[in-house]
């Protein structure tokens, strides 16, 4: 696959949020020419993939903002998905930032309010919720790491005790609102492919740890502080999984390093449930590896979720992600991709949900819902980019037709 070195920067805009749409667009939004179904013809997604997999109320999600919760978009999710995942709410940074001012403090309390608005919404439109996430370096306040360092062992036992303190303060919060999973972890692993230290060192966390003693503990201390508190509200694995998520595990280099911390998970004796595989795609992805990625869980007992799945209807190369410029990433598209390129992503996406349809894949998850919102319109350069099953007007384009219909051939 092409997303290899650079593809590290994609983080911070994919777990950041996604962007408005890049321009104007004709009616279709990119959906293609050709004879499309009717869009009122299109049967639910959410259904469809339930009868697939044999479970009833399967967890087809998409990543989403307050935005989302009216207008077209609400009515997609309200027929099509039965899961959300807030692009940001959920965040460290969102909950529970500095206090105003301050480097060291946090605020006096943790926010909730616009989590609580979506949780909300999924309330009402019996929606489940996927907690994304409990730990993130992207996103962890400079309040968790204040303190003295002079004296390592207080330190790192006030570092612990603030990463505990919050992950049950937060897995309270929601205990009972339709949250089946979390993400206790995101993006740990070292993007160095078959790293002799697996775990990602410049993370704010492993530093911290690392003052005294093994940097990588703070993972080992997340999934037994999420394992604590979700016996403690009365859960169990099978009605709310901890996760690790983490992104490129198409890449066996990338694999290897995700595969080797979960492993020191599971030998440390935590409570681990399964890998959440981001699958930030483009064309040309490699579906085996896909699969690859899979089954590496699967080995371990564990459960698959895909959690911020798209397909760029780009097929950069791999220097496109350090140099950020046109060339070498490839020329815009504009306001109509080819229908070349929109069948080749459609032929991609039946692919992959093919490669999906395993007992472990416990849940799919797509990062946005319509392509007027999506992160890909800025990453990694500004360009109009077409990455989800609906097109800029909420209508399913050849992707979601090709995945739920066997017999549709896109021209």
């Amino acid at each position: 696959m092409r997303f290899l070195a650079g593809f590290a920067l994609l983080l911070l805009g994919a777990c950041g949020g996604g962007g408005g749409d890049a321009g104007g667009g004709p009616v279709d939004g990119g959906g293609g020419a050709g004879s499309l179904p009717p869009p009122a013809s299109a049967p639910a997604l959410k259904t469809t993939l339930a009868a697939r997999t044999g479970v009833n109320n399967f967890p087809v999600g998409a990543a989403i903002d307050v935005s989302a919760t009216s207008g077209t978009v609400a009515a997609i999710l309200q027929k099509h998905f039965s899961s959300i995942t807030a692009e940001n709410a959920m965040k460290p940074d969102a909950i529970w930032p500095n206090a105003a001012g301050s480097s060291t403090q946090p605020a006096a309390a943790p926010n909730f309010t616009t989590a609580d608005q979506l949780v909300a919404f999924a309330n009402a439109n019996n929606l489940q919720v996927r907690g994304h996430t409990l730990l993130w370096h992207q996103t962890a306040p400079t309040w968790f790491f204040a303190g003295d360092q002079s004296n390592t062992a207080n330190y790192r036992l006030l570092v612990q005790q603030r990463l505990c303190q919050y992950i049950d303060t937060v897995m309270r919060h929601f205990n009972g609102q339709n949250v089946y999973a979390w993400d206790v972890v995101n993006e740990v692993a070292s993007d160095t492919p078959n790293a002799a230290n697996p775990y990602r060192t410049a993370s704010p966390w492993y530093q911290a740890y690392a003052v005294s003693g093994a940097g990588r503990d703070y993972v080992l201390d997340a999934f037994h502080c999420a394992g604590q508190t979700r016996a403690a509200m009365g859960r169990n694995s099978g009605n709310l999984k901890l996760m690790l998520n983490d992104y490129n595990t198409e890449l066996p280099g990338k694999r290897a390093n995700v595969m080797a911390i979960v492993d020191d998970v599971i030998n440390a004796g935590e409570p681990i449930d399964g890998v959440g595989h981001q699958f930030h795609l483009e064309l040309g992805a490699d579906v085996a590896q896909v699969t690859a990625a899979l089954t590496a869980v699967e080995q371990r007992g564990l459960v698959n979720h895909v959690t911020e799945l798209d397909v760029s209807i780009y097929a950069d190369p791999g220097e496109c992600f350090s140099a950020r410029t046109i060339p070498p990433c490839l020329a815009d598209f504009g306001a109509n991709p080819t229908q070349a390129v929109l069948s080749q992503q459609a032929l991609l996406y039946r692919a992959l949900f093919t490669a999906f349809t395993r007992p472990s894949v416990q849940s799919i998850t797509t990062w946005g819902v319509a392509d007027n919102h999506t992160w890909l319109n800025g990453f990694p350069v500004n360009r109009t980019n077409r990455p989800l099953l609906f097109d800029i007007a909420g209508n399913p384009k050849w992707a979601f037709w090709t995945i739920v219909d066997s017999s549709i051939t896109p021209p």
